[in-house]
């Protein structure tokens, strides 16, 4: 089902879908450097921080990304061997100008831009390999403009990461968190609320596999204790 919707985000689609960046490929899900990544195109910045990828969901929920040093926190969703989404805790552009100098960051971004730029890799990546109906079929998912949240427990509630619309389209949801830093509100928050900046992404994978008809669309995701964060080997034929 839709969540809620953010009211501007489609006027910077184009920024991001029609920059040359748009068609770098991003690390491989289960990789330390995907969220590193998602951390340099969210607050536009070249700063290099360090990576934690959890294997045990409790820990990516009770974590807090840190400014200075900078420290970026990741988890991976798996569907048996498969990697269907990356969870992110980064963070946003202006805490990191306040932390690091007025050029340490530029312009703030949000999930669904990084959604964007996974779509155009699987549909890539399908056409690549020769499925060009599944390139098609990718190319027509909606990336839902989600409004982010402003609190922990409504970031990590379960949610559809992907649905079929009203419009007979599959959609796809990409909820985050999104502390604004230059926000009055800050100064009245502990510092290790301020300035964070937290997606849920679906994978490459995932959007393949939806295309090519191997997923279908209503997965749900969960931060319950016992999420897949590891990938779940099928037993060997005998």
């Amino acid at each position: 089902m839709p969540l809620e919707r953010h009211p501007l985000r489609p006027l910077l689609a184009c920024a991001i879908l029609c920059s040359p960046a748009a068609s770098l490929a991003l690390p491989p899900p289960d990789s330390g450097e995907f969220c590193i990544e998602v951390q340099k195109i969210l607050a536009d910045t070249d700063l290099q921080g360090d990576i934690t990828v959890f294997t045990d969901m409790p820990a990516y929920r009770h974590s807090k990304p840190m400014v200075e040093p900078l420290a970026i926190f990741q988890v991976v969703s798996y569907a048996g061997e498969r990697p269907i989404m990356v969870s992110c805790k980064v963070k946003t552009a202006a805490h990191l100008r306040a932390a690091h100098g007025a050029e340490a960051a530029g312009e703030q971004r949000f999930c669904a831009d990084i959604t964007r730029r996974v779509q155009a890799q699987a549909v890539e990546e399908l056409r690549q390999s020769g499925q060009a109906a599944a390139a098609r079929a990718a190319a027509g998912f909606v990336v839902e403009e989600n409004e982010p949240y402003t609190t922990g427990r409504s970031y990590l509630a379960d949610f559809q990461l992907s649905f079929l619309g009203a419009d007979g389209r599959i959609h796809l949801n990409s909820p985050g968190l999104f502390q604004d830093y230059d926000s009055w509100v800050t100064m009245l928050l502990p510092e290790r609320f301020q300035g964070q900046s937290y997606c849920h992404i679906a994978s490459v994978d995932y959007i393949k596999a939806l295309a090519t008809g191997e997923m279908a669309p209503g997965t749900v995701m969960t931060t319950a204790d016992d999420a897949p964060v590891t990938p779940l080997s099928r037993p060997e034929a005998r």
